[in-house]
């Protein structure tokens, strides 16, 4: 039985993280290339050591082709590359934006990202019906790059020159997003071949924005010299929980 209350607590701690991320945007932005760094780290700690390793188990123990798991994985790390062409939504330095603002640029961007928002709290209920480690892992990694989701929504509005009113209202809405995917996700029950494909088409979308989204952001030239060892602290710490927690 997937662990409701689990769900819950951990789609509101999602949804803090983005509110923490917002409000940063508004004041400071001293702290985000830490939190970015330590989130590549638990991101690619849990397709590591987590995800792939449980998408090998149910191919194993359903007998499920490992092409499907394949596909499903290259599908949302492509999926990503590609709307990425046509709508930004993890830049956070202004000079990636262009020349040209305009507050429909900073709406299509909050759209996507509510969108990405409430697939995040999707996965966390779905990676609780394959197991509490695998939903504890998925859910750290969530809540972790949510700051950045509420950041990079923020900051894209206000350079686009969004009246305070409108960034405020769809800030709310990446917010809330992760908690209705969360409550959606206890509706129903995934069988074991198609949980192992939809774990691995989220393990290949986190996986695009680790390494083409908060590595370059975690570690550019502004960021500090303990960003390195941050990563690699996430993905120990993963590591850790998978193998002993």
């Amino acid at each position: 039985m997937i662990g409701r209350m689990e769900v819950f607590l951990f789609t509101v701690a999602a949804s803090i993280a983005a509110l923490a991320g917002g409000i940063t945007a508004l004041r400071s932005r001293k702290w985000l290339n830490r939190a970015l760094a330590l989130t590549a780290g638990l991101v690619l700690g849990l397709v590591m050591f987590d995800l792939l390793p449980e998408i090998f188990d149910i191919v194993k123990n359903d007998n499920l082709d490992s092409v499907y798991p394949m596909i499903a994985m290259t599908t949302g790390f492509l999926l990503f590359h590609t709307f990425e062409r046509w709508v930004p939504v993890h830049e956070a330095s202004e000079e990636a934006y262009g020349p040209h603002r305009h507050p429909r640029l900073g709406t299509v961007r909050a759209v996507a990202l509510t969108g990405h928002s409430f697939m995040d709290g999707l996965s966390i209920g779905v990676a609780f019906q394959a197991s509490s480690s695998v939903g504890l892992a998925v859910a750290l990694a969530v809540v972790g790059h949510r700051f950045a989701d509420g950041f990079d929504t923020t900051t894209f509005m206000v350079f686009h020159k969004n009246k305070l009113r409108q960034i405020k209202g769809w800030l709310w809405l990446v917010v809330l997003m992760p908690i209705v995917g969360g409550l959606l996700s206890l509706a129903f029950n995934l069988s074991e071949k198609v949980l192992g494909i939809y774990l691995a088409f989220f393990a290949g979308l986190i996986l695009y924005v680790a390494a083409s989204n908060l590595l370059p952001q975690a570690h550019s030239k502004n960021s500090s010299r303990n960003s390195f060892g941050l990563t690699l602290l996430g993905v120990a710490f993963i590591f850790l929980v998978t193998r002993f927690v």
